[in-house]
């Protein structure tokens, strides 16, 4: 495993404008809310549109709490994506920290 599990605090740091952000959970949950500036990708449209993302540019997965996106960084790291990264905790532990949603 070659993608990195980051917390809320890391991605703040890396800065959202400087990483391609994708929530891959489903767009039933995407309505109740996700974070701004947040690419939607639904995890089994994933393998569909892998080969139409910059492979070079830093990217944060993230779905509700984890699980997802961490299925989701480990298929685009196999792919050959090289900065990835799983955001730990999911929107969930964004939202707890104090991060903003857009609906």
């Amino acid at each position: 495993m070659s993608y990195k599990n980051i917390t809320v605090a890391e991605l703040q740091l890396l800065g959202l404008g400087k990483v391609k952000l994708i929530d891959v959970r489903t767009d039933a949950e995407i309505a109740h809310g996700f974070i701004k500036g947040a690419e939607k990708l639904p995890l089994h449209l994933l393998p569909v549109r892998i080969n139409d993302m910059d492979k070079k540019f830093p990217t944060v997965f993230y779905c509700q709490m984890g699980g997802r996106s961490a299925q989701a960084a480990a298929f685009a790291d196999n792919q050959g994506m090289a900065d990835v990264y799983n955001l730990q905790g999911g929107i969930t532990a964004w939202v707890q920290s104090g991060g903003e949603v857009s609906a």
